[in-house]
């Protein structure tokens, strides 16, 4: 392996969006640094099952279903 080529590997501090701060070894910023999250597997629906609904605002669910109708979705 080659030397002086990697990343400084280190402890940070990472926030979750429900204030919560876990310790975890980054690449990111230096030793001690604060890493805030927008997005976290509490939360995210790809990690929690996906129950939460698809809000359709501007029409184009239904749009699409409409424009679709007659193939079977």
């Amino acid at each position: 392996m080659r030397k002086d080529i990697h990343p400084d590997y280190h402890a940070i501090d990472v926030k979750l969006t429900d204030g919560t701060v876990v310790q975890m070894k980054s690449t990111y910023g230096k030793e001690g640094d604060t890493l805030s999250l927008d997005i976290d597997p509490s939360v995210h629906p790809a990690w929690t099952g996906g129950s939460s609904r698809l809000m359709d605002t501007g029409g184009r669910v239904s749009k699409f279903k409409k424009k679709y109708e007659g193939l079977g979705f």
